[in-house]
Parts: C-alpha cells; sequence; structure tokens
C-alpha cells in the first residue's frame, strides 16, 4: 500500500501543474450547464405543474447535482493515457516490477478528481448559490450517507469501463472512435441530457439492465429523494455488481490482451 500511496501523491503533484487548466475547465463547463437550466425555465414557464413528474426545483436541481457528480467522478484524459501507455510500450515497466497497472492508474485517476475538485469547489459553489432558490437539498443525514456510498460506486464503474475501451489498443491502433461512441452512450443513456424517467417506461426499463444508469442518474436520484427506502438497496447492490463485472472484465482483456502485446518501448 505504501507504494501505491506514493503514486497518489505523485499524481497530485504532477497534476497541480496543470491546477490552471482545471480551475478554467470548471468555470467554462458551467456556459452549456446555464443554457440548460435556462431552456428548461422557459420550458416550465409555457406551462403550469410538473414535467415528466419534476417540478422547476427539481429540475434544476437535477443538473446541479449532476454537475457534482462529475466533479467528483468523471474520467478526464486516463483513457487516452493508458491507450498512449500501451501503444508506446510503456507498460513494460510493470510487467517487470511488483506494481499492478489498474490499481496503479486508478491511483491516478484519485489523485486527478482530488485536485479538480479542489479546483472547481469555488466556482460550483458560487454557481450552487446563485441557482440556491432552485436548489433542492437532501431529505435527511442517511440519503447524504447513500449518495456519497453510490458517488464511490459510480467513480469505480467510471473509472473501470473507460479502463477497459482503452485496453482495446492492445488490439486496434486508435480507440478514440470507441471512446467518443461509449461517451455518446453515456451521456444520453447514463442522464447527463436529461432525467432518464421522462423517457417511455419501457425504454428506460431496458436501460436499466445496462451500466450506464448507475454511472449518474442512480446517485442523483438519490439526493433528490426520487429512490428511497429497499430501492435504494437494491439499485446500490445493482451498482456494486456492476462494478464487480467491470473490474472482472478489466482483469480478463488485460490478461488477453498481455498476450498480444509487444514492446516497442518504455
Amino acid at each position: 500500500m505504501k507504494k501505491y500511496a506514493h503514486v497518489i501523491n505523485i499524481g497530485i503533484q504532477n497534476t497541480l501543474v496543470y491546477r490552471m487548466n482545471f480551475a478554467f475547465r470548471s468555470v467554462f463547463s458551467l456556459i452549456p450547464l446555464f443554457a440548460t437550466i435556462s431552456l428548461w425555465r422557459v420550458i416550465y414557464s409555457g406551462r403550469d405543474g410538473e414535467v415528466g413528474g419534476y417540478s422547476l426545483a427539481q429540475m434544476t436541481s437535477y443538473y446541479l447535482v449532476v454537475m457534482i457528480v462529475d466533479v467528483f467522478t468523471a474520467v478526464a484524459e486516463d483513457d487516452w493515457q493508458i491507450a498512449a501507455d500501451i501503444k508506446d510500450g510503456n507498460i513494460s515497466q510493470f510487467l517487470l516490477k511488483p506494481i499492478d497497472y489498474l490499481t496503479y492508474r486508478l491511483c491516478l485517476y484519485g489523485a486527478g478528481r482530488v485536485v479538480f475538485t479542489a479546483c472547481a469547489v469555488l466556482p460550483v459553489t458560487i454557481f450552487i448559490v446563485v441557482q440556491r432558490a432552485y436548489f433542492v437539498l437532501p431529505a435527511d443525514l442517511a440519503t447524504v450517507g447513500w449518495f456519497a456510498l453510490s458517488l464511490v460506486f459510480t467513480a469505480l464503474l467510471q473509472f473501470l469501463i473507460s479502463y477497459c475501451m482503452a485496453l482495446l489498443a492492445f488490439w486496434v491502433l486508435e480507440v478514440s472512435t470507441f471512446i467518443f461512441i461509449l461517451f455518446a452512450f453515456e451521456y444520453v443513456a447514463g442522464g447527463h441530457l436529461f432525467p432518464l424517467d421522462i423517457l417511455p417506461h419501457d425504454l428506460m426499463r431496458l436501460l436499466h439492465f445496462t451500466p450506464f444508469p448507475y454511472q449518474l442518474f442512480f446517485p442523483v436520484n438519490i439526493y433528490l429523494g426520487r429512490v428511497t427506502g429497499a430501492a435504494v438497496y437494491q439499485g446500490l447492490a445493482v451498482q456494486a455488481a456492476w462494478v464487480v463485472a467491470a473490474y472482472l472484465l478489466a482483469r480478463f482483456i488485460w490478461s488477453r490482451g498481455i498476450r498480444k502485446y509487444s514492446a516497442v518501448g518504455g
């Protein structure tokens, strides 16, 4: 564990070099969020009551919590870096040293999230304060606890799925197409674009057989109190199962990829 703690420390130091990039990224990411919230306000202004079971405050809070979840869990450039390590032969050193590459990359991912979160705290807080009239707070401390646990599962799931996609570099020269396709599915089927429960019921049930809703939509719904009681425990169990499945898939792809790998550098 000491060597991985050192990796996290080095990762934080390396990431801090780009702290201004993270700060600007967090600020400018608020622009499309503001546009989305403004669009929904126009939609609500033309009708009374709710849209898809959401009040205006709940819909605004949905997107604000999506932003918070993204700050803590989004994969930045980890998948590109993993693919580059494979193509450039940099993983050769990990085959010769007593360090696990997946754990190494997970530590760097965690270090990156720590720095990005620190850089994003101020602009995100200011934005939420400005929107405080439409921001719904958690119902109780238990909700906060389940939300935090779900965030951990979300982060692991986000990372492991991206890790699996990056490992395709063992077989293909350029993985960017696959990464963009995955991002498109995550953006729509994960609930970034709109809450999934405004979709037709059958389509929403179908999506719940995929990991995408558990990468964003599920933790957001816990926070908003739209998932309660036994549904919380069931959802967390499913989310944990997807994490385990993604981990096993990552180990399987790695073992098959290493058989094909031939060092060209490192």
